[in-house]
């Protein structure tokens, strides 16, 4: 009936294996674990945030002594809005990382290192500044420690083979 296409079957074995995902090696795999958490630590840092709302009104109170109470109440609610959008953009970007580095996309690797050096300047700008109290910046550090580690993860050798293989 129908005649074989000569090597037909070694050819479709090979693409086979060429459309075979790479394993995902132990580092890039721990990496994605520790966005993850990062996540989970950011969207905890809200709750957190809105728990220490009366040292956020002090704060305000004391950069601003000459504030009446309108614009105290006003300047409380813009950064409580601030907070809560910054949090949730800042998970947002722990899983669009994860996502990618898993899915081996080498730039994802590039913009992660990048947000965690934007992170570090912040932590050494909110060290100086206003707002924040004990916890707040306790739960800043656990996060900046989660990119660190994640950083340190995603740039092992073995992680730099698995963005370096071709994608789809």
């Amino acid at each position: 009936m129908y005649q074989r296409f000569p090597g037909g079957t070694a050819q479709s074995h090979r693409s086979a294996q060429a459309n075979t995902p790479a394993p995902v090696p132990r580092s890039v795999r721990r990496a994605v674990r520790a966005m993850y958490i990062g996540a989970a630590v950011t969207l905890l840092g809200i709750v957190i945030d809105l728990a220490t709302l009366s040292s956020l009104r002090s704060a305000i109170v004391k950069a601003n002594p000459h504030y009446t109470a309108a614009q105290i109440a006003s300047a409380e609610h813009g950064e409580i809005g601030l907070l809560i959008a910054g949090g949730l953009i800042g998970a947002a970007l722990w899983f669009w990382m994860a996502h990618s580095c898993r899915a081996g996309k080498s730039w994802a690797r590039i913009v992660s290192t990048v947000l965690f050096g934007i992170d570090t300047l912040s932590m050494a700008v909110g060290a100086s500044a206003l707002a924040g109290g004990g916890l707040t910046r306790f739960y800043g550090l656990i996060t900046w420690a989660i990119g660190l580690v994640t950083v340190v993860l995603l740039w092992q050798r073995s992680s730099s083979g698995y963005f370096r293989a071709p994608r789809d």
